[in-house]
């Protein structure tokens, strides 16, 4: 229409990512492994985005190909219109800091430091950090900052790492496997810490599973087999993770 924008290009002027063809290939000696075989993909702002499959359908290695932990072998990814496939290392490394926040199975914390400790580690390098105590707040985690990893249950701990991905005010939010080493109830805390900054972050959020219950607190649901992407699922209605049993 003349003189205004169509609905279809505001959807694309919010996308945070926008992959195309992307191809992962790894050389194992004679035998090379095709991890993903031409993606496609997108990752609006605000959106909370489950991505769906069993181990070895590429999950992962999109999410490091978005994240700047890993180069694509082929295609493109935008991010925000910048490609990010063609950034330097030390392109890639100022990325990683101001943009993103990972949020991975295992926590990673820095056993001998506390969990306000742990979170301030990465708001000393940032551009423009929350307080480490209100991102702990934010995770639900106000009353124990002062403890150490090992003073924590597994759920705390990982709503640390939550709080230290989000503490630098990411605009991307990626998160492998964040329950996968937690039981149904403790994991369902730490998907409504997740919820929760999605929703009031705005975060471009996705997050990586094989379990198909948790695609329910998802907008869209994007399912991987073979290093493709096979479908993709709208959710009429996002779930509540206190609604979600496993």
């Amino acid at each position: 229409m003349a003189g205004g924008t169509s609905t279809l290009e505001s959807v694309v002027a919010e996308a945070v990512f926008s992959a195309r063809g992307v191809t992962k290939v790894y050389d194992m000696g004679e035998v090379q492994v095709h991890a993903l075989r031409g993606v496609d993909l997108e990752l609006f702002a605000g959106e909370m985005m489950v991505l769906l499959g069993p181990s070895g359908s590429g999950k992962s290695t999109i999410l490091n190909i978005l994240g700047g932990l890993d180069r694509a072998s082929g295609g493109t990814v935008l991010y925000r219109g910048l490609d990010i496939t063609k950034a330097r290392d030390k392109e890639l490394t100022q990325y990683r800091r101001r943009h993103v926040g990972f949020v991975f199975q295992f926590y990673n914390l820095i056993p001998s430091l506390t969990a306000l400790e742990n979170v301030a580690a990465v708001t000393e390098i940032a551009d423009n950090p929350m307080k480490p105590a209100e991102a702990l707040e934010m995770v639900g985690l106000g009353d124990r900052m002062h403890h150490f990893p090992s003073q924590l249950s597994g759920g705390q701990q990982q709503r640390v790492a939550i709080a230290r991905a989000i503490a630098k005010r990411p605009s991307v939010l990626l998160c492998d496997e964040p329950t996968g080493a937690l039981d149904s109830e403790t994991g369902v805390i730490v998907l409504e810490a997740i919820d929760r900054v999605n929703k009031e972050l705005r975060a471009a959020t996705a997050v990586i599973t094989h379990n198909a219950d948790i695609a329910g607190m998802a907008d869209r649901v994007v399912h991987m087999s073979n290093g493709h992407v096979t479908t993709v699922e709208q959710n009429e209605k996002r779930r509540s993770p206190k609604d979600l049993h496993w």
